[in-house]
């Protein structure tokens, strides 16, 4: 994240150069004109969505807020969906910073392979994938019958919920460090390792503390989209009430029964998961920029 940081300064510095130039400098008009388009498109598209959100969970008051919050099927959707991202990001954690360690410091064979799959999610619709698990662990999958014969649940339960959420949120912790630590090369590790540091105090040592903003922002992008997946967890789930729905398909539900008020209710609580998430990554860049810029300083 230090190293995106520092990309960033020197576009930032790249960017006031080239304006201050009279051949590269847009006219005023040109230049307003496109922050005005931009910040329209920004008001209409996003902001104006999000407090149509807020407008309609409060639209019969307070009671009926809290009412559809404390409602049972609620609390076990809200649960569900906490849980789901408790387990699926620390997984993500450990396969991430496994997968870019060792896509940037060893050369081995498969590694283009690797990164490929790493990919995979970003290019396979989510409910693909949830239709994926449903053919090797539903009722007629391939590990279906012998799940039955051992009263395993995996598919219309939890166990399907996680595996579900892991497979669309686990390239986001890798793919924050693998540009960071190919930026930051080997040379610090190595020379641990001369001055006869072992495996783990290179790691904890070195390589941890110059990636740790990088991969709290690969964190913050995994648990954002952990709560908020759809798609895979819809096809996995069974809708069943009160057991396998999370909070975004507690909300279709909601809403395809005319409960609009709590519908929007739920939806609030997504948001402001959404504007947590949003303000602790507002601080994590900033945090990054001033590591950046302590480091180019010394």
């Amino acid at each position: 994240m230090a190293g995106a940081a520092a990309v960033l300064h020197g576009t930032a510095d790249h960017a006031a150069r080239f304006e201050s130039k009279a051949a590269t400098r847009e006219p005023g008009l040109v230049k307003w004109g496109l922050i005005a388009l931009a910040l329209s498109f920004f008001a209409f598209f996003l902001l104006l969505p999000l407090i149509a959100v807020f407008v309609e969970a409060f639209r019969k008051g307070w009671e009926t807020y809290f009412n559809a919050l404390v409602d049972p099927d609620a609390v076990s959707a809200i649960k569900l969906t906490l849980l789901a991202a408790a387990i699926s990001v620390p997984l993500n954690l450990v396969f991430g910073v496994a997968a870019a360690w060792s896509i940037t410091k060893f050369d081995f064979r498969g590694k283009h392979f690797l990164i490929t799959l790493i990919d995979l999610p970003f290019s396979v619709s989510p409910v693909v994938s949830g239709l994926i698990y449903v053919l090797v662990f539903g009722a007629q999958g391939w590990f279906g019958p012998w799940l039955s014969d051992n009263d395993v649940k995996v598919i219309f339960a939890v166990p399907g919920i996680v595996l579900a959420t892991v497979f669309v949120t686990f390239p986001f912790v890798a793919r924050e460090l693998i540009p960071l630590m190919e930026a930051q090369g080997k040379e610090e590790e190595e020379a641990a390792v001369v001055l006869g540091a072992r495996g783990w105090q290179v790691f904890w040592h070195v390589t941890l503390p110059n990636v740790k903003w990088g991969l709290m922002y690969g964190v913050i992008l995994c648990n954002a989209r952990a709560m908020g997946e759809f798609g895979a967890v819809s096809v996995v789930s069974g809708h069943i009430r009160g057991y396998t729905n999370t909070m975004p398909l507690h909300v279709e539900i909601l809403y395809n029964e005319y409960q609009f008020a709590a519908a929007f209710a739920v939806a609030s609580v997504l948001a402001l998961l959404a504007i947590v998430t949003l303000v602790i990554k507002v601080w994590v860049e900033r945090q990054a920029g001033k590591a950046a810029t302590v480091s180019e300083d010394e």
